[in-house]
């Protein structure tokens, strides 16, 4: 049976994104943890329904694993406009945002974000902690490496593959494989610099 109550681990603007889809999915009792900012998260809260909030992919991560290690029970939240096949399947800890699709085939991390009307086309995997940027659309058989992001806008066509902890700029136009931490960027996107 699921609770009324609600942790969101991230107080900032993702957050409050967050929660309203929270809202919209029947949690009404929402608690925000924020370590930098306000009530800080502590295993011995008592335990319940947690979602990290977090858009850094690395950090998102790291704390998924912190709560669910300290006994919280991580939940998906899908807007009630995302469209989503009955066909696709789901980790734990991944938000879909409002008006995003995804379709036939496709596979979700856990601790993915789907964000505002991105695309996901059929077959596509998306890695663990990936974040696909409003508006992004991946064509099918796209493979998004853990830890990953889709820039706002941003594109790839089928059966590429984007490396794990890689950056995709914004607006810009996959037509080839993306290594590994790299930042690529352009139309066609190239590849701009590695990450440490």
């Amino acid at each position: 049976m699921k609770s009324s109550n609600l942790y969101i681990y991230g107080g900032g603007g993702h957050g409050q994104v967050v929660a309203d889809i929270a809202r919209l999915a029947g949690y009404r009792n929402i608690c925000f943890l924020d370590d930098a900012h306000g009530r800080k998260f502590d295993a011995s809260l008592p335990k319940g329904d947690i979602i990290v909030a977090i858009g850094n992919n690395a950090v998102r991560q790291r704390l998924c694993k912190k709560v669910t290690a300290a006994g919280f029970r991580l939940i998906n939240l899908v807007h009630p406009s995302a469209i989503i096949s009955p066909n696709a399947t789901f980790g734990i800890g991944v938000v879909v945002m409002p008006l995003a699709v995804v379709n036939a085939g496709a596979r979700i991390g856990d601790g993915a974000i789907i964000n505002t009307a991105s695309v996901v086309e059929h077959d596509c995997i998306i890695g663990v902690c990936a974040h696909i940027c409003p508006r992004a659309a991946l064509a099918g058989n796209v493979t998004v490496g853990d830890r990953a992001q889709m820039g706002i806008g941003s594109c790839a066509i089928q059966g590429l593959k984007i490396g794990a902890g890689s950056i995709v700029g914004a607006g810009s136009v996959v037509v080839k494989n993306i290594a590994s931490d790299v930042v690529t960027f352009g139309s066609p996107a190239q590849v701009y610099r590695k990450l440490a």
